[in-house]
């Protein structure tokens, strides 16, 4: 299973779908390409009957029936910048479910929210995101985010789930991973606190705790 297909796999009545790329950066050093000439695979794992595929509101993927062995739809597209989005449906195509994509640009700023915000007493769980001007994850970013904070708390680790970096997570800075990181701050004293995270060319966001 991809990592996209992973983030929302346990929810019900699923339509998730894989591989379209969409980052507008390119690697340091390297030539442009024409993406549109790509056919890109798009995957989709449902637990609906069937599923279709829909770019920019026309559909590009046949009502195609789910495989009851790996449960597993695709389809093979051009790229086209744009929204991208699974519909799974009944035996007589009424829409059940349905997960989108949008392609991201270029990293312009950092986000961040609390993950847990009932369960934040004493420790504090923060979703790190890099984000392109349109506030879409730009998941194709590696950038290293620091972590600096200004009242009663520490900071326990910066965790990307990037099962390749063995750096130490308890570091004040760490890569994100797919665009994304968690950062867990705990409390040492009643007070306001505020915690704010900055990388390099992009807009530095601060949150209070």
């Amino acid at each position: 299973m991809s990592a996209e297909a992973q983030d929302d796999w346990n929810l019900p009545d699923l339509s998730r779908f894989s591989r379209f790329m969409g980052g507008q950066q390119n690697a340091v050093n390297q030539p442009a390409f024409d993406a549109s000439q790509m056919n890109m695979r798009v995957v989709c794992y449902t637990n609906a009957p069937q599923a279709r595929l829909l770019l920019n509101g026309r559909v590009v993927g046949e009502l195609k029936p789910q495989n009851d062995t790996t449960a597993i739809i695709y389809w093979d597209i051009p790229f086209e910048a744009g929204t991208l989005r699974a519909e799974g449906c009944d035996a007589n195509g009424k829409v059940l479910s349905s997960y989108e994509i949008k392609t991201h640009g270029e990293a312009s700023a950092i986000r961040a929210s609390e993950l847990l915000p009932e369960d934040a007493k004493t420790l504090h769980q923060l979703l790190v995101e890099v984000v392109d001007k349109d506030g879409n994850r730009v998941k194709s970013s590696n950038l290293d985010v620091t972590c600096t904070i200004s009242g009663p708390a520490v900071l326990l680790g910066l965790e990307g789930c990037n099962n390749s970096d063995m750096s130490d997570y308890r570091d004040n800075h760490q890569p994100v991973y797919r665009g994304r990181l968690v950062a867990y701050i705990r409390r040492t004293a009643p007070g306001p606190v505020r915690v704010t995270f900055s990388g390099e060319g992009v807009s530095s966001t601060t949150m209070e705790c």
